[in-house]
Formats: C-alpha cells, sequence, structure tokens
C-alpha cells in the first residue's frame, strides 16, 4: 500500500449509548490486522475533562492507563487486548483536550488576531490529531471511534470534523460506520428499526450517510428486516450488519463480524488489497473457553462492583489467565463493605484490586488476614498491595495502629507513605506516577520465577508507596522484597514468605495481559488457585 494514503474509519453511535462501539472498533482491526494491514485505533470522548483521571469509575468505568502515563476511557484497554496495534497519549482525544489547546493558542497570539471559532479551530485540531496517529504510527488504515450519541450536542463538532476530514483527503479514503440499536419489544415479539431510521437521519442532517450500519441486536435480523432498513436508510443491503448479542465471551465477536462479512465490505469500499486472514488465534481462544471442564472461582474483594466496567481489565486479565491453564474462571465479586467469612468459603483465590479513598478499606483488610490465616492465594494489585502491608504490619509486626497516609495522615506507624515528589503536588489530574517503569525483582522470589527474567515493565498509577523506613523489619519478620525501582529505591512487589501464594504489586499488571498474550502473574495466580 501507498504509506503516504492512510485509510479512515469512523465509527459513531445511535439511537442510545452503552453499544459496544469500542469493541466493535476493536474486533474490525484486528480482522484487519490479521489480513496483514497496519492498524491503529483512536477514541474520541465528548466530555470536558481533559482526561479520564479525576472520573469516578461509576462514570466510565475503570481508568485505562497506557505505557505513556495517558489516563484514558477503558475502550482503549479494548484496543491493546483485541489487537498488536500501539496505544499512547495521542490515541485518546477529548473535548478539553481540543479547546485547552485552542485556548492556549489563542492566548500565545498564534491565530493572529483572527476570531476563533469552532469552525474553523476547533475542527482543524480535531483532523491534526486524528492525522497524528496515522502518520506517527505510519499506518495503513485507523479507526476512529466517536464517543457518545449522534444527536448530542457536545458530540457535534466532532461530527463536523470526520465531515470535513473526508472531503479533505477524499472519500475514497474514508469510511463511515454507524452503530445502532434495533430494541425488541417483548409484547409484540418484534424487532423495531425505527429508532435506527432516525438515528440515520440525525446522521446524514450532520451531512454523514453511513456506508455501513451495524445493527446491535437481542434477536437474528431476518432477510426481510435488513432489507426494510436498506431501503429507509439508503444503505445497501449487504452492508447492514447484524451485531448479534453473544452469551459466551466478547472474544467470539471478530468471528461473528468476520461470517457477517464486515471486513470483506470494508475492504472493497475503501478498495484495499484483498489478503488472507487467519482467524485461528480467536478461534482457538473460543474454544478454550467453550470447552473448559475445569473451574476455579476468584474472590475479587472491591468497592465498585455495581458497575462491572469498573474492574474491566481486570476481570479480563483473570479470563486471560484461566484461557492459558485451559481452566474456566468464575469470578464472585465481594463488596468490602459488606461480607462475612462465609463469603469466602467456595472461593479458590481471593484477589483486592486497586483503588482509592477510605470506604471499604477495614473489609479489604479483613479479607487479606482470612486469605493469610487459611493460606488461600491472595493476590494484591496497587492499593491491594499496600493494604497487604498495612495488614502485615498490625497483626504479624504488632503494629495495631499502623496505616497509610492516604487514611490517617497522624498515622505512628506510616507503613505506606506518600511519595516525595507528590508532596507539593496541587493539581489532582494526570499528576501521579503513571506510566511503565522498569522493576528489578529479587531472584529468590517467586515473582523472579513466574516472570523468569530479572527485570520487567509494568503500568503504574499511584501516589502512595512502601515506606521503606520500616523495610528491614518487615523482611525480618517474613515479608519478601520482591521487587524494587532501583532509581528511586521504591518498593515494586512484596510475597509473604512461607504462604502458598501470596503476592502484592505497586504495578497494574491487567493493563497488559491479552488473550492471546496473557500477563505471567494472573497465569500462575489461576493455576495455584486451581488446585
Amino acid at each position: 500500500m501507498d504509506k503516504n494514503k492512510t485509510k479512515y474509519i469512523f465509527i459513531t453511535g445511535g439511537v442510545c449509548s452503552s453499544l459496544g462501539k469500542g469493541i466493535a472498533a476493536a474486533s474490525l482491526g484486528s480482522l484487519l490486522e490479521l489480513r496483514g494491514f497496519k492498524i491503529g485505533l483512536q477514541k474520541i470522548d465528548p466530555y470536558l475533562n481533559v482526561d479520564a483521571g479525576t472520573m469516578s469509575p461509576y462514570q466510565h468505568g475503570e481508568v485505562f492507563v497506557t505505557a505513556d502515563g495517558a489516563e484514558t476511557d477503558l475502550d482503549l484497554g479494548n484496543y491493546e487486548r483485541f489487537t498488536d496495534s500501539p496505544v499512547s497519549k495521542i490515541n485518546s482525544i477529548t473535548t478539553g483536550q481540543i479547546y485547552l489547546s485552542v485556548i492556549n493558542k489563542e492566548r500565545r497570539g498564534e491565530y493572529l488576531g483572527k476570531t476563533v471559532q469552532v469552525v474553523p479551530h476547533i475542527t482543524t485540531e480535531i483532523k491534526a490529531r486524528i492525522k497524528k496517529v496515522a502518520t506517527e504510527y505510519d499506518l495503513d488504515i485507523l479507526i476512529v471511534e466517536v464517543g457518545g450519541t449522534v444527536g448530542d450536542i457536545e458530540s457535534i463538532p466532532f461530527i463536523e470534523a470526520i465531515r470535513q476530514f473526508a472531503l479533505d483527503i477524499g472519500k475514497e479514503n474514508v469510511l463511515f460506520i454507524h452503530l445502532t440499536l434495533i430494541p425488541y419489544i417483548p409484547v409484540s415479539g418484534e424487532l423495531k428499526t425505527k429508532p435506527t431510521q432516525h438515528s440515520v437521519k440525525e446522521l446524514g442532517s450532520l451531512g454523514i450517510l453511513p456506508d455501513i450500519l451495524m445493527c446491535r441486536t437481542s434477536r437474528p435480523l431476518t432477510e426481510e428486516i435488513k432489507e426494510k432498513i436498506a431501503i429507509m436508510t439508503n444503505i445497501e443491503k449487504r452492508a447492514v450488519i447484524q451485531a448479534l448479542d453473544i452469551s459466551s465471551t466478547i472474544y467470539e465477536i471478530p468471528l461473528q463480524y468476520s461470517k457477517e462479512g464486515l471486513d470483506d465490505i470494508v475492504i472493497e469500499k475503501l478498495k484495499l488489497p484483498q489478503k488472507k486472514k487467519d482467524l485461528s488465534r480467536w478461534e482457538k481462544i473460543v474454544n478454550i473457553i467453550s470447552e473448559s471442564k475445569k473451574e476455579v472461582k476468584i474472590g475479587v474483594v472491591g468497592k465498585y462492583l455495581e458497575l462491572s466496567d469498573a474492574y474491566k481489565s481486570l476481570f479480563e486479565a483473570l479470563v486471560h489467565g484461566g484461557i492459558a491453564n485451559k481452566i474456566k474462571v468464575n469470578i464472585k465479586k465481594i463488596d468490602s463493605e459488606y461480607f462475612n467469612e462465609d463469603s469466602f468459603k467456595d472461593v479458590n483465590g481471593i484477589l483486592i484490586p486497586g483503588g482509592f479513598g477510605s470506604r471499604g478499606i477495614d473489609g479489604k483488610i479483613r479479607a487479606i488476614t482470612y486469605a493469610r490465616e487459611n493460606n488461600i492465594p491472595l493476590f494484591g494489585i496497587c492499593l491491594g498491595m499496600q493494604l497487604m502491608v498495612v495488614e502485615f504490619a498490625r497483626n504479624i509486626l504488632g503494629m495495631k495502629d499502623a496505616n497509610s497516609e492516604e487514611f490517617n495522615e497522624d498515622t505512628p506507624y506510616p507503613v505506606i507513605s506518600l511519595m516525595e515528589e507528590q508532596k507539593q503536588i496541587i493539581n489532582l489530574g494526570g499528576t501521579m506516577r503513571l506510566g511503565t517503569y522498569k522493576t528489578k525483582l529479587n531472584k529468590n522470589s517467586k515473582l523472579y520465577k513466574i516472570y523468569n527474567q530479572e527485570y520487567i515493565f509494568e503500568r503504574h498509577r499511584h501516589r502512595f508507596e512502601f515506606n521503606n523506613e520500616f523495610k528491614n523489619i518487615f523482611e525480618k519478620n517474613g515479608m519478601i522484597i520482591a521487587g524494587v525501582h532501583e532509581e528511586s529505591g521504591l518498593v515494586e512487589a512484596i510475597e509473604i514468605k512461607d504462604h502458598l501464594w501470596a503476592i502484592g504489586v505497586q504495578f497494574h499488571p491487567e493493563y497488559k495481559s491479552k488473550p492471546f498474550s496473557p500477563v505471567p502473574l494472573f497465569v500462575d495466580f489461576i493455576k495455584v488457585s486451581s488446585r
């Protein structure tokens, strides 16, 4: 392909939110990647926040952290899990970023006295950021997911920008895909196409006619329904793609879309060279998940459990660990504020995830005590590791009031303290220890045996750290310092000696896990728990 002619695919959504545009984009990206194209994925979020870092998990689910330290929407996690495409700060666009950049340029006088307007200045900034990803990674195809729902006021500048983009580079280099909902009305036993018709009409009023229509549905679409949608939306029938709900695993979606011919139509419409694809990667994963006879139950003790997306990468990484062991992973959600010891009677392993704030902390510490005393595999991530340290200090070292300075600044035993470089920071957004750091592993640790290498590179998102003033007393009483950041001396991982499997890590290994390339920590945790 001519590297100067990147093809662009824009995915918009209609009728309602949470239809799965991110999974659709990632699945299409995987199908094109498996044909040999170099693809990239980018997410546009219409909110005014500069990034997702200051948002509660209840707002948009987990905050996903890229290798270069961007705090982004969870869809970038889907992009990384489904493809080998690079994801960094430039793959995430928000309204806040765009307006902040334009206003800063205006303050510097870069617009030479012109009146700064949404068109052309905001739209030009959006287009430049889209183009940057394509040129930076030298892509064959860039897939851009436009967040929100067509008709939302905050999405209009982005819709206008992608309309202009097609004119700027030629419509032959751009494809518009619109994902909508076809609701099923149980009373009448009918699928209703009217919301989709209105959504396409709304998009058309903004100057964009979809080339492909993806219809999210809980019931198969008949040929009659497809024909009706095609006629009423002015889209050819074969480009009306059924996006049927799945009951087993999201990793079946690329196979489903391939069966529907989505990637074939995309290649034809963009006049891309025909290349063979090998779907064995996904077929193997789906077969393992569907055929696994052995099961393991992992208790995840958290406080955002009402919304599964709050722990999206974590739950998926556990599934990946199961795939590697050919074991079905059942996740038991245990609310850290409301549980008793009976909650753990049927679990094979306990995981304490990351988080912020004091709510539910006492419950997490009780869960750690239960796992330690009953020799149940215990995995602490970020805050989970910090609480393993607090629990050890209180119940093994006799420091009854030991705590993290995050929860008690006046504790006599601040075994977890605020990082030195964080003490003068006022702004919360983008100021934590973020992104990839190198960890040196202790050769006498389980962690070293699991990774089978001296240095690992994992992603971080935290402000507080293990207090090295207490390091010696912990080591003398049965805690192993399993990993450190050499340059700063920060403790990155701990283990409890003489326990079946009790590992805490300051980093977030779940961010790097893929179904076809699981993180060794999750693979070993599931393996030991299943015994």
